[in-house]
């Protein structure tokens, strides 16, 4: 039994079938209706050139003979430089030399009539995955020359973290644009990563930090640019619109964007469509648009930074990242990842952590959150200890790395109030604190009641 294709990646895709035979229209237009998101049919070239200039198509089925013009001359079509198609064409006429002009002004593919549709269908197929696989091409070659956070792995069980993690499992299905804030090293990109990759869309993840992208190169960038529309534009280049579309585009450091480039950006969300740098004609794009920022984007607004439209438009839903010093039970569970794997990465051996050396970690504030953790792990890797110098306490002046416990007390008192002082760091959870204490959490309710016992009984 045949396998039923996959025609997934047409879900995003339009088509235009041209063809002077109705009958050949309406077979093609039915077949191809129910996996396009747009399908439209000519007659003529004439026909066709009309509906081309009215919207872009990702895919064009030609009958190479049609009344009054060939196919194959149709050159505002075949070597547009601002809105390339795929082009598959079909003759009756099986001669070498029709095939040969075909391959020589762009064709894709080339089919015979009468064909059968599973041919027409095997070779649409195959025309997308090629797209496909060139757009994923161009993003892979992308992120080799750009840095992309993902040393922020959501690890955890503080209640934030789980909470997290509960509204990213709900609104990822979800087209809505989120807007996700917190400080530097928080983990923004892998929240966005999440929420892509549960998301179920078929397109990719593109990351953009706008930040780091000079101010007047950014809309060439996200929206693509012509030949020769600015000093350097050596040719046509299609943006990261484009290459996310049926996916997600993540704008991180959305609060750097220039006001004009704001105004544009909401343009484009609102019409669901682009215009490249240098062209008169927009193209309808398919993207969830997720961005994050450092900033409080309400103090930009007043402050006429960031535009109140924009950001209204953006924060569908805020989901807030709280910073490191506010999760230290997590600080363990992170500091043994890191170890691990960045002792795999520079080919030494991992550290082993005492007790005291985490206590420590949890007293720091971390001021860089995640990715200052990161750092001080792989620095204790390369020098083969844990320079405890670089972490003085900043949380309490009175703790004990500072002070220690006095000398007149017992070992029980000591090992009381270095219980407290973990349930503090803990924030109460029991359960967590049990863990950082290597203890069964039966013990540490014990111990606990045994105190509020003494406490009562005096």
């Amino acid at each position: 039994m045949t396998a039923e294709p996959d025609f997934s990646l047409c879900r995003t895709a339009s088509v235009l079938i041209v063809d002077d035979e109705a009958g050949m229209r309406q077979f093609l237009s039915k077949a191809l209706l129910k996996h396009f998101a747009l399908v439209e049919t000519a007659g003529s070239i004439e026909e066709a050139e009309a509906l081309r200039q009215r919207c872009h198509f990702d895919l064009l089925i030609l009958d190479v003979r049609l009344p009054g013009r060939s196919s194959m001359d149709w050159h505002e079509a075949l070597h547009d430089p601002n809105r390339h198609s795929d082009v598959i064409f079909m003759t009756a006429y099986a001669e070498l030399d029709t095939a040969i002009q075909a391959l020589r002004v762009g064709a894709a593919d080339f089919i015979l009539k009468p064909f059968r549709l599973e041919q027409m269908q095997n070779a649409i197929l195959r025309v997308l995955k090629r797209r496909q696989l060139a757009r994923e091409n161009f993003l892979l070659k992308r992120e080799v020359h750009q840095f992309v956070d993902d040393d922020s792995p959501m690890l955890g069980h503080s209640a934030g973290i789980r909470q997290l993690e509960a509204v990213i499992q709900r609104v990822a299905p979800t087209p809505s644009a989120v807007l996700i804030e917190g400080e530097s090293g928080t983990g923004k990109d892998l929240v966005a990563r999440a929420l892509h990759q549960q998301s179920g869309r078929s397109g990719p993840y593109v990351p953009v930090n706008c930040g780091a992208i000079a101010p007047d190169l950014l809309e060439a960038e996200l929206f693509g640019h012509t030949k020769g529309a600015f000093t350097g534009a050596m040719r046509s280049r299609e943006g990261l619109f484009h290459y996310a579309s049926g996916g997600t585009l993540f704008l991180d450091e959305i609060g750097e964007l220039p006001l004009g480039m704001q105004a544009k950006l909401l343009r484009a969300l609102e019409q669901k469509a682009i215009r490249p740098v240098g062209s008169e004609q927009e193209v309808k794009v398919d993207v969830r648009i997720l961005a994050a920022t450092n900033r409080h984007l309400e103090e930009e607004v007043r402050a006429g930074r960031f535009r109140e439209d924009l950001y209204f438009r953006l924060n569908v839903l805020t989901l807030t990242l709280p910073p490191l010093r506010d999760r230290r039970e997590d600080i363990p569970l992170l500091a043994h990842y890191f170890s691990r794997r960045l002792a795999r990465e520079l080919g030494l051996d991992p550290i082993p952590f005492s007790h005291d050396d985490l206590y420590a970690m949890q007293q720091y504030d971390w001021k860089g959150n995640i990715r200052e953790l990161k750092n001080f792990i792989e620095r204790c890797i390369l020098l083969g200890h844990l320079p405890l110098q670089d972490l003085q306490p900043t949380s309490s002046p009175t703790s004990p790395r500072q002070a220690g416990f006095p000398v007149c007390w017992t070992l029980e008192e000591v090992e009381k109030q270095h219980i407290l002082r973990v349930l503090q760091a803990s924030e109460g959870n029991k359960s967590a604190a049990a863990r950082q204490l290597g203890i069964a959490r039966k013990t540490l309710d014990r111990k606990l009641t045994s105190w509020e016992d003494a406490t009562s009984a005096h």
